[in-house]
C-alpha cells in the first residue's frame, strides 16, 4: 500500500504561485516578478530553491530563508522541508572611478546618523582606535564642521597640523594619537568659537580637510559625518568613492525613524553607497551592584529590528557605560581600557566592520564618486 507523505498540490507551478504573493525584502516587488528564484527542485516533501541575491551577508540570507520557509509551510504544511542555495549576483566591476580616489587609501568608511546625540562621534573614535588595535593603518576625518569633537576625544586640543612638502606640493600633516591620523576643523578654531557658514563654505572646508592632507598608506579612512542628510553628506559622496556607510542609532523610535532615513539616503539610486550595517548605541544599562540585570532605558532591540527590516547587518550593540563618556572627555577612547567589556565590545565591532567591508569588496564594484546634477528628493 502506497502512502502519500507530501501534499498532492506540491508542484513547481503552485510554488511559483505562492511566491507571486511574497514581497522580496528591501523592494516592493514579489519573488517571481524580480526573477530571483532561478530554479525549483522537488524531492518528495523537500523543496530546494536556487535564489539569486546581491546582498551576501549572513543576516540577509537568514531573512530570505525564514521568509521562504514560512510561506511554503503556511501553504503546504509543516512537514515541508525547505532548503535554499544562494547565488550571489555578479556585478561587472568597473575599476575606473569617476573622480579621484585618495592616494594610498584602500577603504573609506562613512559614519553617519539620522539625528544628533546618539554617540556617533564616540563610536567613530573608538572604531578607529579599535582598527589600529587590530593592526590596521587608520585615518579619521572629523567632518562635523559645525560641531567638531575629535580634538577633545584624541587629547589634541590646542594642537595644530604642520605643513609638509609632498612631491613639490604643500600638504597638511594629520595629527596622530593612539595610532590614528586625524584632521578636524576643531584644530583650526578656538574651542568656544562658533562656525557660522553656509553649506557651500562647509563643503569646501570638508574637501580641504580630505584632499589637502597627506594620509600616506591607510587601510581605512573613517569619516565622522554630522547628523542628518544635508550638504556635507552630498559633498562627501561627490568628493570621494566611499567604500561603505555605517549608521549609528539608539534603540528609541525617534532615533530609529531618522536612522532609516540615513540608510535610505545612501541607498538612493543617485548615491548608491553600500550600507555596511547599523550600530545600536546606548543599547542597555547595567549597575555595578547587579551586573547581570540589563535595563533597556531607550527600548530593546530597536536597531536590531530596523536592521532586519532593511536587510542590513547589525554590527554591534554598545551599552551605556559611564567610563565610555569619561574616557571621551579625558581624550583617551574607551577601547584603550584593554581586556574590559567595553574594550572587547569595540574590538568585536571593528572585526565585524572589517568582515562586512571584505564581503562588500568581494561582491560589489568599486563605489564611484557621485556626479550630482539634479537629484530627485534632494534640494
Amino acid at each position: 500500500m502506497h502512502i502519500q507523505l507530501y501534499p498532492l498540490d506540491l508542484n513547481k507551478k503552485n510554488i511559483k504561485e505562492v511566491f507571486k504573493k511574497v514581497i522580496f525584502p528591501t523592494t516592493d516587488k514579489n519573488f517571481i516578478d524580480l526573477s530571483v528564484i532561478l530554479n525549483i527542485q522537488l524531492f518528495g516533501n523537500e523543496v530546494i530553491l536556487d535564489i539569486e541575491i546581491s546582498n551576501p551577508s549572513l543576516q540577509f540570507k537568514k531573512r530570505i530563508e525564514n521568509i521562504c520557509v514560512e510561506a511554503l509551510q503556511k501553504q503546504f504544511g509543516k512537514t515541508i522541508v525547505v532548503k535554499l542555495n544562494f547565488i550571489i549576483k555578479k556585478v561587472e566591476k568597473d575599476n575606473k572611478i569617476k573622480g579621484n580616489p585618495i592616494p594610498g587609501v584602500k577603504n573609506i568608511i562613512a559614519v553617519s546618523s539620522g539625528k544628533g546625540g546618539v554617540g556617533k562621534s564616540t563610536i567613530s573614535a573608538n572604531l578607529s582606535v579599535a582598527l589600529v588595535e587590530l593592526g590596521y593603518k587608520v585615518g579619521l576625518v572629523d567632518a562635523d564642521i559645525y560641531g567638531p569633537s575629535m580634538p577633545i576625544m584624541f587629547d589634541l586640543v590646542g594642537e595644530s597640523p604642520n605643513a609638509i612638502d609632498v612631491d613639490g606640493k604643500k600638504k597638511m600633516q594629520p595629527l596622530e594619537n593612539y595610532g590614528v591620523k586625524m584632521v578636524s576643523m576643531g584644530l583650526f578654531t578656538q574651542a568656544n568659537q562658533a562656525i557660522v557658514w553656509r553649506g557651500p563654505m562647509a563643503s569646501k572646508a570638508l574637501n580641504q580637510l580630505i584632499w589637502d592632507s597627506h594620509w600616506g598608506e591607510l587601510d581605512y579612512l573613517v569619516v565622522d559625518l554630522p547628523p542628518g542628510t544635508g550638504d556635507i553628506h552630498l559633498s562627501l559622496v561627490q568628493a570621494i568613492p566611499i567604500t561603505g556607510a555605517v549608521i549609528i542609532s539608539t534603540p528609541q523610535e525617534i532615533a530609529l525613524a531618522d536612522a532609516e532615513k540615513g540608510v535610505n539616503m545612501f541607498k538612493m539610486d543617485s548615491i548608491d553607497v553600500p550600507v555596511l550595517g547599523i550600530i545600536e548605541n546606548m543599547s542597555f544599562f547595567v549597575t555595578e551592584e547587579n551586573p547581570d540585570k540589563k535595563y533597556f532605558i531607550f527600548g530593546k532591540d530597536g536597531a536590531k529590528n530596523l536592521a532586519e527590516k532593511l536587510g542590513v547587518e547589525l554590527l554591534g550593540q554598545i551599552p551605556i557605560v559611564q567610563s565610555i563618556r569619561e574616557a571621551a572627555d579625558a581624550g583617551r577612547p574607551g577601547v584603550l581600557q584593554l581586556n574590559t567589556e567595553i574594550s572587547n565590545s569595540f574590538i568585536n565591532l571593528a572585526k565585524k566592520v572589517v568582515v562586512s567591508i571584505d564581503e562588500r569588496n568581494a561582491n560589489l564594484p568599486t563605489t564611484e564618486s557621485v556626479k550630482i546634477t539634479n537629484m530627485k528628493g534632494c534640494s
